[in-house]
């Protein structure tokens, strides 16, 4: 972690890959905290750089970004929000503060649905020799842990926090059961076609998916599978040419 470390520890090594964990500040059902994906975010990327280190590569876990694009949450009190541009304009700033000191690639660890960061990589990657990566955590691990992983803050969301941050959680006689209105729209519904949800809209308690089923052993099963997953891919980052990335 970065910011845990001093001066003579960073100077004394060479760090190949970074990794900047994208979290959000956004209501997540009645149980879960705001900084939900942030927390998430910040764990799963510091589990990978422990891991990383376990196999000799040194892997710098940049302080986590907590603000998301929440456009559509605005109206759910103290939900903040930052635009897309927002997001380029810092992943360009950190892209170059990076650049001069060795780093050969950036992932970008994302924990949040609405921080859609492939039109970032698309924008920035022609201006960096730095290989640019994405990983969503939440995808990064086998689902069939979960009886329903649900969307937002539901079984999968919600037995990763009771994992790495069960004091957080609410009782569970207080948690919503995260039901959503479908979309009035066919194309939507089928899955071919998209508009955005307004949150308060689609559910009464701001989850999307049932939390009921989760259990700290379901969410340390899958956080364990997503951090392997990960640290390969930062092992496999840190020795990429970006001149031969394909086969």
């Amino acid at each position: 972690m970065l910011e845990e470390l001093n001066w003579p520890v960073v100077r004394a090594a060479l760090w190949p890959v970074a990794i900047l964990p994208f979290g959000a500040t956004e209501a997540h059902n009645t149980h879960l905290p705001y900084g939900t994906d942030t927390i998430l975010a910040r764990e799963v990327s510091a589990r990978v750089s422990v891991a990383c280190a376990a196999r000799d590569v040194r892997v710098a876990t940049l302080p986590a970004i907590p603000f998301g694009v929440n456009t559509t949450q605005l109206d759910l009190p103290l939900t903040i929000n930052v635009m897309p541009s927002t997001q380029l304009a810092v992943l360009r700033d950190v892209i170059r503060s990076l650049e001069p000191h060795g780093v050969r690639a950036l992932l970008l660890l994302n924990a949040h649905g609405g921080n859609e960061l492939r039109a970032l990589v698309r924008e920035l990657q022609p201006e960096t020799c730095m290989v640019l990566a994405i990983a969503n955590w939440w995808q990064a691990g086998d689902q069939g842990v979960f009886d329903e992983p649900g969307d937002h803050a539901g079984e999968l969301e919600t037995s990763a926090i009771l994992h790495v941050a069960p004091h957080l959680v609410a009782e569970r006689d207080t948690w919503g059961d995260g039901a959503a209105r479908d979309s009035i729209f066919e194309g939507v519904r089928n899955g071919w076609a998209w508009v955005p949800r307004r949150w308060t809209q689609v559910t009464a308690d701001t989850g999307v998916g049932n939390p009921r089923a989760a259990t700290a052993e379901k969410g340390s099963r899958f956080v364990a599978q997503a951090v392997e997953r990960i640290t390969q891919l930062c092992c496999e980052l840190a020795v990429a040419d970006s001149s031969a990335l394909y086969r």
